[in-house]
């Protein structure tokens, strides 16, 4: 099991086993930045899914992006840590964090679902 801040981490920033690959593939290799052809040959992916993930770690404070060269900068200390504690927890129970991420609300299909929720006559 996971602790809690790091389960939280995992469910708002880490939104598929692609982009927890990329966020370590990145982190491995602080001392340079990747383009997107490179981080596609390195995790034999797709250029459409390695840009996605991009954004998702972009957005969540984990990558900087100049053009479309990428490198791993946590915007806070605390983000630094539990991008450690993330590295450390798949290196020692891969599976737990796979079923984390997995196991994590998409919003998407929340909000799609949400569209056919039924509501009462007096909502």
């Amino acid at each position: 099991m996971l602790d809690a801040d790091l389960l939280s981490f995992v469910r708002s920033a880490i939104r598929s086993t692609w982009a927890l690959e990329l966020l370590l593939l990145l982190r491995a290799h602080q001392d340079r930045a990747f383009t997107t052809d490179e981080a596609v040959l390195e995790l034999r992916a797709t250029r459409t899914l390695i840009s996605s993930c991009t954004k998702q770690l972009q957005d969540a404070g984990l990558v900087v992006c100049e053009g479309d060269r990428c490198r791993y900068a946590p915007a806070s200390p605390a983000l630094e840590e539990l991008c450690a504690q993330l590295a450390q927890a798949y290196q020692e129970r891969p599976v737990t964090v796979i079923n984390a991420i997995v196991a994590s609300p998409n919003e998407r299909l929340k909000s799609f679902a949400d569209a056919f929720r039924f509501t009462k006559k007096d909502e």
